[in-house]
């Protein structure tokens, strides 16, 4: 079995078998024709879902595998979507420049997470504390970007907008030889988000499943043994911190061209606290339970703001409630394990 298929079916990710797989093509398969079936706005919104799954990916990663907890997620996806709006709106979308823009949003989120967690890990900083004082940064940069309304808080010709938010930066524009093209919230972005997202869920099994994802949750397990076993556990947790928040930042920038709108709302306390119950009901410590719950609660939760927001920021609470009480694993691996033991018990009787 070639090196990189054996790491996909690694035993630190669910769903290693033929089913599972065989699943896997389906639901695919389900999805590349689901815009032929769908009315132009349920393309967009699932290409909305999509957007947000980049950083919950990344905070599984972080929280999951790492035993990081980290409420930096939407600080780096606020970093990046300025970014891409600041590049964008000064140099427009012509030859690529757009993409020259999601790579500068996404490095930013890198640097800026670097910077962070080296402070964050090499300081010893760690449980409730990393999730104290990454809540702190996230609150802090959002507060800042908040009282950005003057027109004296500008990057060239792009006005940060203050609560108003960031608005007039153009959408991803692919160079092409008969003509640029223009990826708006409709089946060409659904496509490349699609596709991006299957690529993204596979590098990470693939990274999970290698000797640098056994050791991540070697340290989530027990830091010290891992310490004392001569690894370098700040390292360690420093590069998933940067992978998971630059997945953050790819969110960003993918949502703003998605909505050609970036504001500090993006990144406030209740922003912040959604990534933590996405990853917590789906299954914090698995990449296939993070992003299927993640599907499933962004659906829910939309789903509720129609009868108002609070509402539905009430019951996503009282999900994370039940589900820490109830399934602590997460609802994914909750179910597995439930129907894992039916079955065997099942067998038994036979």
């Amino acid at each position: 079995m070639p090196g990189w298929l054996r790491l996909i079916n690694g035993p630190q990710t669910l769903g290693r078998g033929p089913l599972f797989w065989i699943v896997f093509a389906l639901t695919i398969g389900a999805a590349v024709v689901y815009p032929a079936f769908a009315d132009a706005w349920s393309v967009g919104n699932t290409a909305y879902f999509f957007c947000w799954v980049f950083m919950a990916l990344g905070l599984s990663l972080i929280w999951g595998y790492a035993g990081s907890l980290s409420f930096g997620q939407t600080a780096f996806f606020g970093l990046a979507g300025y970014t891409y709006g600041v590049v964008t709106i000064n140099f427009g979308a012509a030859y690529g420049l757009t993409i020259v823009g999601v790579l500068l949003g996404v490095g930013m989120s890198c640097l800026g997470a670097a910077v962070l967690g080296y402070i964050l890990f090499y300081g010893r900083i760690s449980g409730v504390f990393l999730g104290i004082v990454t809540l702190s940064t996230t609150l802090v940069f959002a507060t800042f970007m908040a009282q950005t309304a003057g027109s004296q808080w500008a990057i060239g010709d792009a006005r940060l907008g203050g609560d108003n938010g960031m608005t007039g930066m153009p959408p991803l524009t692919i160079p092409w030889a008969g003509g640029d093209i223009a990826l708006y919230s409709g089946v060409p972005l659904y496509y490349l988000l699609l596709a991006m997202l299957v690529i993204c869920y596979l590098g990470l099994r693939v990274l999970v499943n290698s000797r640098f994802g056994n050791v991540l949750v070697a340290i989530r397990e027990n830091p010290h043994r891992a310490e004392m076993l001569g690894y370098d556990i700040r390292r360690y947790q420093l590069i998933a911190f940067v992978i998971g928040s630059g997945l953050a930042g790819l969110s960003g920038v993918l949502y703003t061209a998605w909505g050609q709108y970036i504001s500090p709302s993006n990144m406030d306390l209740a922003a912040a606290a959604l990534p933590i119950i996405w990853v917590a009901v789906g299954g914090r410590k698995d990449l296939t339970a993070t992003l299927v719950g993640t599907l499933v609660v962004l659906g829910i939760f939309q789903n509720l703001t129609i009868f108002g927001s609070y509402y539905a920021f009430v019951i996503m609470g009282l999900l994370l409630v039940i589900v820490v009480v109830f399934l602590p694993e997460g609802l994914i691996p909750g179910l597995v394990k439930f129907f894992g033991r039916f079955r065997k018990r099942k067998e038994g009787m036979s």
